[in-house]
C-alpha cells in the first residue's frame, strides 16, 4: 500500500460535524417550521452569497482533513515503511506549492529574491566575479529562463486565459441553474433565466451566481499563476504564502466549529435546567457562570494552555508523529475556548426557558402529570433551537478571531501548525524590516476577512429567518 491512512482526532470531529449537518438538513426537511425557516434563509441574497463563499472554505478544509502517511521507498522485500510526516489530500493537490521553497523572502509574482546577497556572475570571457545583487529565485519564474523581461507578458497571457476559463465555467453553472429552475417550474430556460436575473425565484440564485462569479475570477487566476510563480510571495524561510493561507483555513474551521461542539451541550443542558427547575438549581448554575465570567478570559485560557503544553512535553511517547502532537494542542485549545465561552448562550437559554415554562400548554402538561424530561424534550428544547442555531453561526466568526489573537500572543495553536494567527504573529517582525515585508500579513488579513465576513453575513440571514419576531415582521 502506497499510503497509510491517518485519522486525527480533529478529523474525526470535523466529519462528525458534517454528518450532523446532513442529519440536521434531513430533520429540517421533515419539520414544516424548520423547513420554512431554511427557505427564508435561501431567499436572503446576502446570506446565500456568503454561504457560497463559506462553502468554498469548507471544501478546502475537508480536503485538508483527510490525512495519510506516504510509503517510503522499499528497496528490499521487507515490510513497507511509512514516512513520519503526515500529509493531507490538500497537500497532495498542492504539492508544487508545498515543495518549491525558496531561500528567503520574495515578492508576489517575483523572479528574484527580496534582499541582496553576494552572488557570482560569469563574464563573457569565462571569468567569474563577485557582486551584490538580487539573486534569481530557484522556482519562481524559472520557466522564463533568461527572458525575465517576458514576465509581464506571461502573467498577462495567463490572466486572460484564466479569465476566459472562469467565464466559461460560470456560464456552464448558470445554464445548469436555469435548466434546473425551468424543469422545476415547467417553463422555458429563457424564462427561468429572467426570473433568476430579476431575483424572482424562490431561491436566491442570482446571489449564488454572483458570488460564484467573484470566486471564479479570483480562484482561476490564482490557480493559473501558482504553478510557476509564488503568486502571494514567500516568507522568511522561503515557504509559499499561498500554501500557508490554504492550510490556515482548516485550522480556522476547527477552531470555529469544534469549539461549538464543546460549548453547545453544556450551554443547552445547564441553561434549560436553570430556567425550568429554578430554585436552588438556578442559583447554583447562575453562581457557576457568574464566577467563570469574573475571571479574565485570556488569563484563564493562557493558564489552561500552558498546563496542557506541560502535559504534552512530559509525555512524548503518546505521539507517533508531530502532527498528532499539534492536533492534541489544537483540540485542547478548542476545549478550553468552549469551556470559557458557554456562559453567554447559557444565560440566553435560561431566560427563554423561564418564559416558556410559564406558558399555558407547559402548565397543562405539568397538571396532567407529564414527566419533566418529556416536557423538556418535547416542548422546551424545540422552542429554543432557533436561539441555538443563531448562536452557532454568530459565534463562529468570534472564535476564528479569538484564535488569531491567542496565536499572536503565543498561547494559541502549536507553532508548527499553520494558522492565520501564526501567520500574523510571524509577520509582525517583518513589518519592521527595511524594506518592509507586507504580503504575508496582507494575505492572512484578506483570507481571514473573507471568512469572517461571510460567516457574519450568513449569521444575519439565519437570525432573520429563525427569530420569530423577525420572521413575523417579514
Amino acid at each position: 500500500m502506497n499510503f497509510l491512512p491517518v485519522i486525527l482526532w480533529s478529523d474525526a470531529l470535523i466529519w462528525l460535524l458534517v454528518a450532523s449537518a446532513l442529519l440536521l438538513g434531513w430533520l429540517s426537511s421533515r419539520n414544516p417550521p424548520l423547513r420554512a425557516a431554511w427557505r427564508r434563509v435561501g431567499r436572503h441574497r446576502p446570506g446565500m452569497a456568503a454561504a457560497t463563499v463559506l462553502l468554498a472554505f469548507v471544501l478546502i478544509g475537508l480536503l485538508d482533513s483527510l490525512h495519510y502517511r506516504p510509503a517510503l521507498e522499499n528497496k528490499g522485500e521487507g515490510k513497507t515503511a511509512y514516512a513520519i510526516e503526515v500529509l493531507s489530500l490538500l497537500d497532495l493537490v498542492a504539492t508544487p506549492l508545498r515543495t518549491r521553497n525558496e531561500k528567503t523572502y520574495s515578492e508576489p509574482l517575483a523572479t528574484r529574491a527580496y534582499a541582496k546577497e553576494a552572488i557570482e556572475v560569469r563574464e563573457a570571457d569565462g571569468s567569474v566575479r563577485q557582486t551584490r545583487d538580487y539573486p534569481r529565485l530557484k522556482h519562481g519564474g524559472a520557466h522564463l529562463g533568461a527572458d525575465e523581461a517576458g514576465r509581464a507578458a506571461d502573467v498577462g497571457r495567463r490572466l486572460l486565459q484564466a479569465g476566459g476559463a472562469a467565464l466559461l465555467a460560470w456560464g456552464t453553472l448558470a445554464a445548469l441553474a436555469a435548466g434546473l429552475l425551468a424543469h422545476a417550474e415547467g417553463t422555458t430556460q429563457a424564462a427561468a433565466w429572467r426570473r433568476i436575473w430579476r431575483g424572482e425565484s424562490d431561491f436566491a440564485w442570482n446571489a449564488v451566481l454572483g458570488a460564484l462569479a467573484a470566486l471564479f475570477l479570483v480562484a482561476f487566476p490564482l490557480l493559473a499563476l501558482c504553478g510557476d510563480y509564488h503568486v502571494l510571495g514567500t516568507d522568511k524561510v522561503g515557504q509559499d504564502v499561498f500554501y500557508q493561507v490554504l492550510k490556515s483555513v482548516r485550522t480556522a474551521l476547527v477552531i470555529g466549529l469544534v469549539t461549538t461542539l464543546v460549548m453547545l451541550p453544556l450551554s443547552i443542558f445547564l441553561g434549560i435546567l436553570a430556567g425550568y427547575f429554578r430554585g436552588w438549581v438556578d442559583d447554583a448554575i447562575q453562581y457557576l457562570y457568574t464566577t467563570l465570567n469574573s475571571i479574565p478570559g485570556v488569563l484563564l485560557i493562557a493558564a489552561a494552555v500552558l498546563m496542557m503544553q506541560v502535559v504534552i512535553d512530559t509525555h512524548p511517547q503518546w505521539f507517533a508523529t508531530a502532527a498528532e502532537r499539534a492536533d492534541l494542542r489544537l483540540l485542547a485549545l478548542c476545549f478550553i475556548l468552549g469551556m470559557t465561552s458557554w456562559t453567554g448562550l447559557c444565560r440566553l437559554l435560561r431566560g427563554e426557558a423561564l418564559k416558556l415554562r410559564e406558558l399555558e400548554y407547559i402548565q397543562a402538561a405539568q397538571a396532567f402529570g407529564v414527566s419533566d424530561l418529556r416536557i423538556i424534550s418535547r416542548h422546551i428544547l424545540p422552542n429554543l433551537m432557533h436561539i441555538v442555531i443563531i448562536a452557532l453561526v454568530m459565534d463562529f466568526s468570534s472564535l476564528v478571531l479569538a484564535e488569531a489573537v491567542l496565536s499572536y500572543v503565543g498561547i494559541g495553536v502549536d507553532p508548527t501548525m499553520i494558522s492565520f494567527g501564526t501567520m500574523i504573529n510571524n509577520a509582525r517582525m517583518e513589518l519592521a524590516r527595511e524594506p518592509m515585508v507586507w504580503w504575508s500579513l496582507a494575505a492572512a488579513f484578506a483570507f481571514m476577512l473573507a471568512l469572517v465576513l461571510a460567516a457574519n453575513l450568513l449569521a444575519d440571514a439565519v437570525r432573520d429567518a429563525f427569530d420569530p419576531r423577525m420572521a413575523g415582521a417579514a
